[in-house]
């Protein structure tokens, strides 16, 4: 079976209060791209995923007036997925929820944050981010989708995420910038602290566990990252904790083990003020020990950085077309033998 993660920038701006797609020549909410082209772009990359489940990063909203599950069956219809039940979890005042798109005749799926312990993500989670022995207040403005799933290879159990970003945004002036990057980066880390709390409590249950989304971070994507000694994904992986209670993503381990060389990547944002492209490794699927060996490969959909989707135009187009993210999709097989 298929999981996939992918992040849709401004997936929201597609769709009227109804739920209906808004396929017409306007401007979407991408640069210079029209509603038309994004759907149409959209469409072709979800086909071409073919997965029985895709995690839904900024899907659309849901607020008063505006129902995005609504907005996301009327997607998959438009596109004739067979992916094309919706679940999602604890409704956000954000206009990018979180919610997964699955085939019911493959897979069964329910929101299912079962108490363990650690907080609730709809709650807070209270820690020292400063080191003044003052506990502060952490909460997700995303909580993240905790998911109980029925699928062929066994129940799952999977936590889709989109954590903090760590960028400045508003900043007034270089100091005020690195006073926000500094106190994004704290946040950051602290939901993925309370993300991992979560992980290891569903671990120590024995769960078959799958972690997925955009965490906004990787090894070396800002300069604070040393203030904090480790980043947020090591947090999540738990790349401290014993190998049985470790997460596992090849890509991710790829830049944590290789530094100095180029890592993967399945994010690209156009920095206007430089006039230059950025690249990032920020989505990941991450398995727990049990479930790598059904792993029968990861694959990031990067129009440049992938043969298939490079030679491939319309796929190239549509990728770079459809969000500033690309897709993430990992192949799981029952017979518990690894082909990547």
């Amino acid at each position: 079976m298929r999981i996939a993660t992918y992040n849709v920038e401004w997936f929201h701006a597609l769709f009227d209060d109804n739920g209906a797609l808004l396929h017409d020549g306007e401007w979407s909410a991408r640069r210079d791209v029209t509603r038309a082209m994004q759907i149409d772009a959209l469409v072709h990359v979800f086909q071409a995923l073919d997965a029985d489940a895709v995690l839904v990063v900024e899907a659309p909203d849901v607020s008063r007036g505006r129902d995005g599950t609504v907005a996301l069956r009327n997607f998959a219809a438009h596109a004739g997925l067979r992916a094309r039940a919706v679940c999602m979890g604890f409704q956000n005042d954000t206009q990018q929820e979180i919610m997964l798109l699955y085939d019911p005749d493959v897979v069964r799926a329910r929101h299912d944050p079962v108490d363990l312990g650690a907080p609730f993500f709809n709650s807070e989670f209270r820690i020292d981010l400063d080191i003044d022995a003052t506990e502060d207040r952490v909460v997700f403005s995303k909580p993240p989708l905790e998911l109980a799933l029925e699928t062929p290879i066994g129940p799952l159990r999977m936590i889709g995420a989109h954590v903090k970003s760590k960028a400045p945004h508003g900043a007034r002036d270089a100091t005020h910038a690195m006073r926000l990057a500094i106190a994004n980066r704290r946040k950051q880390l602290a939901q993925c602290i309370w993300l991992r709390r979560r992980v290891e409590a569903h671990l120590a249950e024995g769960a078959a566990l799958i972690v997925a989304g955009d965490l906004n971070d990787g090894p070396g994507l800002d300069e604070y990252e040393a203030l904090f000694g480790r980043s947020g994904l090591e947090i999540v992986l738990g790349s401290e904790a014993e190998a049985a209670a470790q997460l596992f993503d090849p890509h991710a381990a790829m830049a944590l083990t290789s530094r100095i060389s180029a890592a993967p990547t399945t994010a690209r944002f156009y920095l206007r003020h430089e006039k230059r492209y950025l690249s990032a490794l920020l989505d990941y699927i991450m398995v727990s020990d049990g479930l790598r060996a059904r792993a029968a490969g990861w694959r990031i959909w990067h129009p440049f950085e992938d043969p298939e989707c490079w030679r491939n135009e319309a796929m190239r187009d549509a990728l770079l077309m459809a969000s500033d993210h690309f897709p993430v999709t990992l192949d799981l097989t029952m017979d518990g033998v690894s082909r990547g």
